[in-house]
């Protein structure tokens, strides 16, 4: 039987663990994990300190075991009416969506897709607004996300950008 092709949506500001077992959850029930980057046109605010390129960047030295995803950016259109057919614009076919919120699962399943709600790993520690926020504070956040994440911030000086931004919210 063929697996089918699952597609997770998230900010991913930044990629955490939690995001890697959430696609570690999705590879063992699809063939192909879509990984939708969204929010892709935001960038060095406070909700999304990081560009669509920088988070694509952790996600891949992030997975670098795992070769079963692409990586697509999804800009907010902010018209809940045209969303999905919008995503499916941008995305290769898929048939699962991964996802826990309210807005995603009513959005996905009216369009007809099979939408699995996930389960939550640590959300109190597993979010980016917490790794944010104690990145800001000089408190340990390294812990909380994969060594490719914890490379691309350091390679773009982001702990200064977060830093920086925390002082203007």
């Amino acid at each position: 039987m063929v697996k089918p092709t699952g597609l997770i949506i998230g900010r991913f500001q930044p990629f955490h663990n939690g995001h890697v077992k959430l696609i570690e959850y999705a590879a063992g029930e699809s063939g192909k994990v879509i990984i939708g980057i969204g929010s892709s046109q935001e960038s060095h605010s406070w909700e999304n300190p990081f560009s669509a390129s920088e988070r694509r960047e952790m996600i891949k030295k992030s997975l670098k075991v795992f070769d079963r995803y692409e990586i697509i950016e999804v800009p907010d259109i902010n018209k809940d009416l045209v969303w999905v057919s919008h995503v499916k614009r941008i995305a290769p076919d898929f048939q699962v969506v991964y996802a826990n919120t309210a807005r995603e699962r009513h959005l996905f399943s009216e369009a007809g897709f099979d939408v699995v709600p996930t389960p939550f790993f640590s959300r109190d520690l597993y979010s980016g607004t917490e790794i944010r926020r104690r990145i800001a504070m000089n408190e340990k956040w390294m812990w909380l996300v994969p060594q490719g994440t914890i490379d691309v911030i350091k390679k773009i000086d982001g702990v200064r950008r977060i830093k920086d931004l925390s002082l203007i919210i």
